[in-house]
C-alpha cells in the first residue's frame, strides 16, 4: 500500500490525517521519528513503543480525525505546527465520540526530506485534569 509523506512541514497535519484514517496503526507510528514523544492526554508524555500503543487507542474508535492547521512556523529543519482537529462521529460500539482540541506540535525534516512528529501535543495547552 501506497503511503502520503509530508515533504513540506505545513503536509504534516494533511498525511497524519489520512494515515490515521486509513485505519492502519504502522503508517501513524512511520509519522514519528525515533525518540519523538507524544502526549496521548494533558500531563501524560510517552515515548517508543507507547506512542504506537496510545494512537491504537484512538485509532480503535473507528472514528476518522478531521484536522484544520492555522500556524507553521519553521526554522530550518524544525517546525512549529499548530493545529485545529476534531475526531467526531459513532465509533465501533456504536457511541457518539466527539475529541477535539488544539495540537501545539513540533516536526522536523530528516535526511531523507519527509518531515516526521518530534513531539505530538494533540491537546495543547488544555490542562491536566485535577489541576
Amino acid at each position: 500500500m501506497s503511503r502520503e509523506i509530508a515533504r513540506r512541514a505545513e503536509d504534516v497535519p494533511a498525511v497524519f490525517a489520512a494515515r490515521f484514517n486509513s485505519g492502519v496503526p504502522a503508517a501513524v507510528s512511520e509519522m514519528y521519528e525515533d525518540g519523538a514523544v507524544f502526549v496521548p492526554s494533558p500531563g501524560t508524555a510517552v515515548t517508543g513503543d507507547g506512542i504506537g500503543r496510545a494512537n491504537a487507542e484512538f485509532l480503535g474508535l473507528g472514528v476518522p480525525i478531521t484536522v484544520r492547521p492555522r500556524h507553521t512556523y519553521v526554522s530550518g529543519d524544525l517546525a512549529l505546527l499548530v493545529v485545529d482537529w476534531i475526531i467526531d462521529g459513532v465509533d465501533v460500539r456504536g457511541d457518539r465520540v466527539r475529541i477535539e482540541g488544539t495540537a501545539t506540535d513540533v516536526a522536523r525534516r530528516a535526511s531523507d526530506g519527509v518531515w516526521r512528529y518530534v513531539i505530538d501535543n494533540p491537546f495543547g495547552v488544555a490542562p491536566v485534569e485535577g489541576n
